[in-house]
């Protein structure tokens, strides 16, 4: 890796090279170029080179990427090729969807536990292999288990609270649905998937009729 300081904005990117990706595994092509990809994922063949040269030379020169071994690289990069262990906290109907998760993901990245303060819901499997435990066992289960990011599916009001318990547990990164800004310590990353501001944000583009995907 030439630097240690990589944006945002490619970190990002690299789950999306890696899933395209993976689809042409399972087509069983063997190799792909930057043009290839860019025009797939309506992105600039250059910014895709960019991209993966900051963590390597990847490529070979007029015979583009060997689609197996760039999939092995970025889940090295992406930390994907050991287990991270995750928490849910909130077992509504957006808990209980994201649980299912579990079901279909390939990657090392699971949902090992699921917590929530209702009374109602603990006890209650909300998968194939999570039962709801009662929020005053998570410190206990996030030493245990080794969890290490958690994902905050709890109305706003609640969300801060929650913040505060899994970074006191040792969290080191949060997911968060709440639609609040959280405030942690620097060492924690906290990423917010606010659907209500991206929802709004599409009728820009119904109003000034762009035709535009974007990936990042």
């Amino acid at each position: 890796m030439k630097s240690d300081k990589i944006s945002e904005a490619v970190v990002r990117r690299l789950p999306i090279y890696l899933r395209y990706l993976t689809e042409l595994l399972k087509r069983e092509v063997s190799t792909v170029s930057s043009q290839e990809l860019g025009q797939r994922l309506d992105l600039n063949p250059a910014q895709i080179r960019k991209d993966l040269a900051y963590f390597g030379d990847f490529g070979r020169k007029g015979i583009g990427y060997d689609v197996s071994y760039l999939i092995d690289k970025i889940r090295h990069i992406l930390k994907l090729d050991q287990q991270i262990n995750v928490a849910l906290v909130g077992a509504g109907n957006l808990g209980q969807a994201l649980s299912n998760y579990n079901t279909y993901i390939k990657d090392n990245m699971k949902i090992v536990a699921a917590f929530d303060s209702n009374p109602k819901k603990i006890g209650n499997k909300i998968s194939n292999t999570l039962v709801v435990q009662p929020i005053e066992q998570l410190n206990e289960t996030v030493q245990n288990l080794n969890i290490r990011i958690g994902i905050i599916t709890v109305p706003d009001i609640e969300a801060q609270r929650v913040a505060d318990l899994l970074v006191g547990a040792g969290i080191e990164a949060i997911l968060n649905f709440a639609p609040t800004i959280l405030k942690t310590p620097p060492h924690v990353r906290v990423h917010t998937a606010d659907f209500t501001t991206d929802l709004l944000s599409l009728a820009y583009y119904l109003e000034n009729g762009e035709d535009h995907v974007d990936n990042d």
